[in-house]
């Protein structure tokens, strides 16, 4: 094909063309209108397209990121899987006094503080009531106030027992709550006698 004018390339080649920044100078209308007046009508002019090879890509696979596996603190040994969640943000685990009325109320279901996992929720804060079923793998889970709801449990009715997949948890007043008011020691001894 036979092209008198270079401009005319762009209406004929429909395509992108890519030129290198030295050859640009070349095809603006400014360099184009002496460079043909210098050149004979019967000369064609021919572009070749420049290919531009993609560069290899390499695949770096992501570094494997190991979380450590999550562990609580816990008074008893869970050998029942009965755990009880709590919250004392001052001390470890229990108050000595709650502690006392717990062992108290439990030696009546004939258990002990070794059948038992108590977690002060209180050192645990982040931690989500799935990562406590997994850890732990609980039958029952009993919850000593408010504060010791762990996240993201179903929504619980005081003094209830509610079944919650393989497990039953029952929430209840706190031992503080309880200390002070002979009312609430009935309506948790009630339920927790059952439970």
């Amino acid at each position: 094909m036979k092209i008198e004018n270079p401009v005319a390339l762009r209406f004929l080649l429909q395509d992108e063309l890519y030129l290198l920044n030295t050859d640009k100078l070349l095809y603006t209308e400014d360099a184009i209108a002496p460079h043909i007046a210098e050149q004979p009508a019967a000369s064609i002019i021919q572009v070749a397209p420049t290919v531009k090879e993609p560069e290899p890509v390499s695949i770096v696979p992501a570094p494997e990121v190991k979380t450590p596996p999550l562990t609580f603190n816990y008074l008893g040994k869970n050998l029942k899987n009965f755990v009880v969640l709590v919250n004392y943000p001052a001390l470890e685990f229990i108050d000595d006094a709650h502690l006392t009325a717990l062992t108290n109320i439990i030696k009546r279901k004939e258990l002990a503080i070794d059948d038992l996992a108590i977690v002060n929720l209180a050192h645990h804060s982040t931690a989500k009531y799935d990562e406590l079923l997994t850890f732990f793998k609980p039958t029952k889970l009993l919850i000593l106030g408010k504060a010791a709801l762990p996240q993201d449990i179903a929504p619980l009715v005081l003094n209830v027992p509610k079944p919650l997949g393989a497990l039953t948890a029952l929430q209840s007043f706190s031992f503080g709550e309880m200390m002070d008011s002979v009312d609430n020691k009935k309506a948790f001894w009630e339920q927790v006698k059952g439970f």
